[in-house]
């Protein structure tokens, strides 16, 4: 019997292995988050499969998402990433890697990591929602405007509302997985 699987991510393998494996499940790990911070941060205006197929890409030319290294990135860093065919060349979103990445180590100082920090918005624990079909989920919500805007008070970029709701679910700080979907108890 085949597994019963959100809709959205039906008939893709990259897609299905994602959403069996990561989506949803809450991630407190600061290099996790920042990875998933700077995915959605580049899969905005974008399809999500587009990111994923290029995320080991992201993964080689961003030092394998260490923020500690991408907050000193200099501008020949900066234009080598413009060059590279393997990741989505935008210099709006590789200029706000850096920038997020400088942000993202100011957060960890004030609140001992970026995960006590955002984990905070939900007093630690994930949402769950109760979607029949995954087209009802929202794109945004009350919350995640209160964490774009303070996020974006504390200087990152690329940070509205949808991306940090889509980050929310990446990271399990909200549970959209669909009741009848596999995942939904698990995570």
């Amino acid at each position: 019997m085949e597994k019963r699987r959100c809709g959205w991510c039906k008939g893709d393998e990259l897609y299905e292995a994602y959403h069996d494996l990561e989506w949803g499940v809450p991630v407190k790990d600061d290099e996790t988050l920042f990875e998933f911070l700077i995915l959605e941060t580049f899969q905005a205006g974008l399809s999500w499969i587009t990111v994923l197929k290029k995320r080991e890409n992201f993964r080689k030319a961003f030092d394998r998402f260490d923020y500690t290294k991408i907050a000193n990135y200099d501008q020949k860093k900066k234009d080598a990433l413009l060059q590279d065919t393997g990741i989505i060349r935008n210099k709006l979103k590789v200029n706000a890697t850096v920038t997020n990445a400088q942000a993202y180590i100011k957060v960890q100082e004030e609140f001992g990591s970026f995960s006590n920090y955002i984990w905070g918005f939900v007093n630690g624990k994930p949402i769950k929602n109760k979607l029949k079909n995954s087209k009802d989920a929202p794109a945004n919500t009350a919350l995640s405007d209160a964490i774009s805007k303070d996020l974006k008070k504390r200087g990152f970029k690329f940070v509205g509302s949808n991306v940090v709701y889509a980050h929310m679910q990446a990271t399990g700080m909200v549970n959209d997985h669909e009741v009848n979907c596999f995942r939904y108890d698990q995570v």
